[in-house]
């Protein structure tokens, strides 16, 4: 704050009202504040001082906490209550403080002053002569024509605008419309789009289940003329048969040869065509691995060529449970694979867990796969290209693959050119949950067994497949209660104390509104003992029940 006040005046008439007006205008004016800011202060201590007769006011400037003129209004020497000029200046000045007998105003300043600036403006307010009220009260209207000009240049410039935006909105809507109009043109090309899409994607699906039709019934028509020329060029070479020449001979072995390997070739795609239908179903087993590898190292070690040595390592001791068959074949698959594009060094099998996974990796020092080949080597019915190119359908590392998704794995290449390829399959030591969106819905379902526990199990594993679990403890129960509520599967014991389950199987059958509906017997004894009974849509054994056992049967048997 500045030690020394730019201008001090006491309020001792009514005359000095229209003076403390002037003054205060001139002090804006020599601290540099634009015109509409002079008016605000003149305005303002107009507005108090015509309420505070004998008061002193006081200008000065402060840096604190920036830039600004401070107006000191003391000793005013009112009554109780704030005078209202005071609400008036607040809406003019940045700050309006009343405390006791003293009134303190502040306004911002467009920048700091210096000391010879404020000296020079000390000495100009000083020289400044005291206008008369008539002049005052000129200057005043002038300022009010000015303002009220002002005001109606705004308003001829908003009148202006407000037209300019009506222009613009009509301008807008017909825009929005337009686009409307063609968004919605463009929602019907979609639409139809949609419907061209599902209608090619039902053909694609109709050619691709024809497709598999075909491969399967092609596979079976072929294997058994290919498996009688076998047959026949065996007993033909058989030396208890009738002796043939040495050209007979050798033209036999190509025969037989020939016809192993279309057999071959069919067998991949009767296999493809199983993958591809979903008729592969697989069998949950605790897996022997020491068997699966023992039994690769001896049927294919003979088909390592000369400089070539298999190496089958011992299996890690893993509680693997998996489909051993499946497993097999995928392994298989690999091993010959590699063998056959491996013309010197190794071809090794090895296993080992992380984690909940198995995992096995073949790996040869063959010839390797191109970069640019590899991402197509899972493809169906595609072969390396090469001057290393050997016979085949191209679907054994397909199927591998398909076999690998079947028991929750995934079947995975590294391959350097030159330096051999490495494949990689990754199995879940226990079998994968079932996949919850594909899951086989029924709206009510009806458990029936004497033994509390075997319905708890049954209705845990029905979780997330029946909308409503209904129980029976009898036949007589669930009878009532299958008439009731129209049950859309039910899960039948049949060795129950107080009536037999083949009661409640009669007993529906004769009904017109129960006879569609599916019983699955759970039963603790053999379920080939059950395969030909009357009304049985499906047979669990109880001690292999588990709800990826219930989603399959209800897969099977609920439309």
């Amino acid at each position: 704050m500045s030690v020394e006040p730019l201008l001090s005046l006491t309020l001792r008439d009514e005359q000095a009202v229209f003076v403390l007006r002037q003054r205060g205008r001139e002090v804006a004016a020599a601290l540099g504040m634009e015109h509409q800011d002079q008016v605000r202060v003149a305005t303002a201590l107009s507005e108090i001082g015509r309420q505070v007769p004998g008061a002193t006011v006081t200008f000065s400037t402060t840096d604190t906490p920036r830039p600004q003129l401070m107006i000191v209004v003391s000793e005013v020497g009112w009554g109780s209550g704030t005078p209202d000029g005071v609400a008036a200046a607040a809406r003019l000045m940045d700050e309006v403080r009343v405390e006791d007998e003293r009134i303190t105003l502040t306004r911002r300043l467009p920048g700091r002053n210096t000391p010879e600036q404020l000296a020079a403006a000390r000495q100009e307010l000083a020289a400044s002569a005291p206008t008369t009220a008539l002049d005052e009260l000129s200057v005043q209207n002038q300022q009010l024509v000015a303002a009220l000009e002002d005001v109606q240049a705004h308003r001829d410039e908003l009148l202006q605008l407000n037209a300019e935006l009506e222009e613009t909105n009509k301008g807008v809507m017909a825009l929005y419309g337009q686009l409307s109009e063609e968004l919605e043109q463009t929602n019907q090309g979609v639409v139809a789009l949609y419907a061209e899409l599902d209608e090619r994607s039902a053909q694609l699906r109709e050619a691709n289940e024809a497709k598999s039709r075909f491969l399967a019934n092609v596979s079976h028509e072929l294997r058994a003329p290919v498996t009688a020329i076998i047959g026949l060029t065996r007993l033909l070479l058989d030396p208890r048969s009738d002796p043939l020449t040495g050209e007979q001979n050798h033209q036999l072995q190509l025969v037989r040869s020939s016809a192993a390997d279309l057999l071959d070739r069919v067998n991949d795609l009767l296999d493809l065509a199983k993958a591809e239908s979903n008729r592969i179903e697989v069998n949950w087993e605790r897996a022997d691995l020491a068997a699966v590898f023992g039994q690769l190292r001896g049927t294919l070690r003979p088909l390592a060529k000369p400089g070539v040595e298999l190496v089958v390592e011992e299996p890690p001791a893993a509680g693997l449970v998996t489909d051993e068959l499946l497993l097999t074949q995928i392994l298989r698959n690999l091993l010959t694979n590699a063998l056959k594009f491996t013309g010197r060094g190794t071809v090794t099998m090895g296993g080992w867990v992380a984690g909940d996974r198995l995992n096995i990796a073949v790996a040869d020092t063959g010839i390797g796969i191109p970069a640019a080949e590899q991402p197509r080597v899972f493809e169906e019915f595609h072969q390396v290209r090469g001057a290393h190119q050997t016979g085949g359908t191209g679907l054994g590392l397909p199927y591998a693959r398909r076999l690998a998704g079947l028991l929750g794995g995934v079947l995975t290449m590294v391959s350097e050119p030159g330096e051999g390829s490495t494949f990689t399959l990754s199995l879940p030591l226990r079998p994968p949950p079932p996949d919850e969106a594909d899951l086989p819905r029924v709206g009510r379902a009806l458990l029936v067994d004497d033994d509390p526990a075997a319905r708890r199990l049954l209705r845990q594993a029905l979780t997330g497949m029946a909308d409503e679990v209904a129980e029976a403890a009898d036949v007589r129960s669930a009878l009532a209660i299958a008439a009731r509520e129209r049950p859309d599967v039910v899960f039948l014991d049949l060795r129950m104390p107080g009536g037999d389950g083949t009661g409640f199987l009669a007993a529906t059958a004769g009904d017109p509104d129960l006879s569609a509906v599916p019983v699955v017997v759970v039963t603790a004894a053999d379920p080939a003992d059950f395969t030909g009974l009357d009304r049985a849509a499906a047979v669990l054994a109880k001690e292999q029940l588990s709800r990826r056992a219930v989603a399959e049967v209800l897969t099977r048997i609920v439309r």
